[in-house]
């Protein structure tokens, strides 16, 4: 609310949660915001300034997100008429165009609380909304507060130090789940160490190993670690808009560039950037990359000049770069750009002494996030999930304590939860059920021992299913049937 205009008591809102008015020309961006922000909060649209008007005349809206660039007016001109009849709402700008005259415009004459730039991420734009209503309800209760950027530093300075200070401790070292005696307590204490120093970090490992939950308690526990923290996987995108997404570009630049666009890099400058699945990156796009290590700056596809950034880098594959070094797969001076600083992830069955704990706060996580008064496993149960090779690592032990989470009618999670095929190939010839303190009937043996038995088929021929079902006497179809009925999947 402006310190300058009396406080004028809202009007009286229908739905108890908070009204999002958005204002943008484009439908498709209209309605992305809505998916985000719909479960949070009570989302209206306007696609123009006569529009948004309409609503607030009608609806006790708490906060407007406006595009800056619209038809007939500028989002700051429009955000600076609303101040002037509308000064409650919390005024936010949403654009992929920040230039410093409109970002100056937007704080002294619209008292825009925020800018936020596309791309956004879904998480931090719904915190920053909550962030902005909160001070919302102080201002209420304290007329002499202000969402105009006028808070006091020292008050700032608090709010920083104690979002940073939560975040240190949501992902400190300690978070890691892990057996004193486990492999991994090596490799966590490495890191723990390289975290002070300015360095790249290549972390390695096979899919499922928790390389993403390292490299972020690298970042939180280092210098960097109030600075922003970004993640991009690197194999999901072709080459063209893989260096858009991290370099940025300009409007027009390539087919689908309808705006300016801010890369990673530059929203991640003076904290850290996560290149995940680095090693699926083409000898072309690792020329353009090894560039940007080495100058210590971008430059946006169209644009003429170049821009710095101070980021560190930590990398990640399930390759093992070195061969894809000598097979001339990956650039040597880009591998040792990379991995000043190497880190390798065990996988689980090399440390099966973290499955129990590891299956323990999975277990936790799952109740809660569920609502399932469910309290521990059976005896049986955990000695099938400690024996099991766990080829998806901690993502498949997830996957396989939510699905028991979800049936579970009890308080106990019984070995008859366990997925047919971990209980089958938990121990050869099917010793699991078989020697399990829990009477079996005949029907659960057998098919405990069918899925070991395709298990083992599927393993031999490298999944190849017309081979498996050749072997088997079975049609591709009856396979399927049966791969389904026992959930059999490739985690490798």
């Amino acid at each position: 609310m402006d310190p300058c205009i009396p406080f004028r008591p809202q009007r009286t809102a229908v739905s108890s949660l908070p009204i999002i008015l958005v204002v943008d020309d484009e439908r498709q961006s209209q309605e992305a915001l809505r998916r985000v922000l719909s479960d949070e909060f009570r989302v209206l649209t306007a696609s123009n300034a006569s529009e948004a008007e309409t609503v607030l005349s009608s609806e006790m809206v708490h906060a407007i997100l406006c595009d800056q660039r619209m038809p007939g007016t500028q989002g700051v001109e429009f955000l600076k008429s609303v101040r002037e009849r509308w000064p409650d709402p919390v005024r936010m700008i949403i654009s992929g165009y920040t230039a410093s005259e409109d970002i100056i415009a937007g704080i002294n004459e619209a008292g825009i609380y925020q800018y936020i730039t596309k791309p956004w991420e879904p998480d931090d734009l719904v915190r920053t909304i909550k962030e902005a209503l909160t001070l919302l309800e102080l201002q209420q209760a304290n007329a002499s507060a202000s969402l105009d950027l006028k808070m006091a530093p020292a008050a700032l300075e608090t709010a920083v130090a104690t979002k940073t200070t939560s975040l240190r401790r949501a992902h400190h070292f300690d978070r890691i789940v892990h057996h004193a005696k486990s492999p991994l307590a090596d490799i966590i204490d490495m890191a723990g160490r390289v975290a002070a120093f300015d360095i790249s970090v290549l972390i390695t490992g096979e899919s499922g190993t928790g390389k993403e939950l390292l490299a972020r308690a690298i970042h939180y526990n280092s210098p960097r670690g109030d600075k922003p923290f970004v993640v991009e996987n690197c194999g999901a995108l072709p080459d063209q808009l893989l260096e858009s997404e991290l370099f940025g570009c300009k409007k027009g630049a390539f087919t689908g560039a309808y705006e300016d666009r801010i890369g990673l890099f530059e929203q991640a400058n003076g904290g850290t950037i996560f290149l995940d699945e680095i090693g699926e990156t083409s000898p072309a796009f690792q020329v353009k990359l090894l560039r940007v290590l080495q100058e210590g700056e971008i430059r946006p596809l169209g644009a003429r000049l170049t821009r710095k950034v101070d980021v560190r880098v930590i990398a990640a594959t399930n390759r093992t770069l070195e061969d894809e070094v000598r097979e001339k797969h990956f650039r040597r001076d880009l591998y040792y750009r990379l991995a000043a600083f190497p880190l390798h992830i065990p996988p689980l069955r090399e440390r099966p002494m973290d499955i129990h704990l590891l299956a323990e706060r999975l277990l936790a996580e799952t109740r809660k996030g569920f609502g399932k008064p469910v309290r521990a496993f059976s005896d049986d149960a955990l000695a099938v999930l400690k024996s099991y090779d766990w080829p998806g690592n901690v993502r498949e032990l997830q996957n396989e304590i939510q699905r028991m989470v979800a049936l579970a009618e009890t308080d106990m999670l019984e070995l008859e939860l366990v997925s047919p095929r971990i209980r089958a190939r938990a121990c050869p010839g099917g010793r699991a059920i078989a020697e399990s303190h829990q009477r079996r009937t005949l029907k659960d043996q057998v098919e405990a021992l069918e899925a070991q038995i395709l298990g083992d088929a599927l393993t031999r021929h490298r999944w190849n299913i017309s081979r498996v079902a050749d072997e088997l006497g079975l049609s591709r179809v009856g396979l399927r049937a049966k791969l389904n009925r026992y959930g059999l999947e490739r985690t490798g």
